[in-house]
């Protein structure tokens, strides 16, 4: 997709994803076969469920219907939220990950996975699970030195929610 297709579609799109209390995440144009398909990916503070996301497509396509953004030919709309295992490029994204596992690729060429505490405008406090029995560890890192993170599929994920309620009983 051109960059000037791209921002069309962005400037025409995010603000109607706004009204709908939604961000507009990502937007791609690709080519499948003979036709077109344009992703969509949004997300909020508080997660997009299913009606959510049914009611923001529906604006989108009669937006896109009304004008001629993605030219003459056919083109399927698909609008989603961000994958399980989601790149983390903004400040809210770190936000909306606190409490998931990360593996962060960091900007001095090292590597580390740890759970997000907290987030602030300079960085964020990490729990680095231990090894190999030993206790986790607590640490600070900025932004700057963050070159690239994405949110780790946990399968054994113990529910904080659930735990804080057991405690609070």
């Amino acid at each position: 997709m051109s960059t000037t297709q791209s921002e069309r579609l962005r400037e025409l799109l995010e603000p109607l994803v706004a009204s709908q209390g939604l961000d507009l995440e990502e937007i791609a144009v690709d080519s499948v076969g003979r036709r077109r398909v344009l992703r969509v990916v949004v997300d909020s503070d508080t997660g997009a469920d299913l009606d959510r996301i049914a009611e923001v497509s529906r604006a989108l396509s009669a937006k896109l219907d009304e004008t001629d953004a993605m030219g003459e030919g056919q083109y399927t709309l698909e609008v989603g939220t961000p994958g399980a295992e989601r790149l983390l490029t903004e400040h809210r994204h770190y936000v909306r990950a606190t409490g998931r596992l990360v593996k962060f690729q960091l900007a001095d060429g090292g590597e580390l996975v740890a759970r997000i505490l907290q987030v602030d405008d300079e960085g964020l406090d990490l729990e680095v699970p231990g090894v190999k029995g030993r206790k986790a560890t607590t640490r600070r890192l900025g932004f700057q030195d963050v070159a690239r993170a994405r949110v780790q599929v946990e399968f054994n994920r113990k529910d904080t929610k659930n735990m804080k309620q057991q405690e609070e009983a």
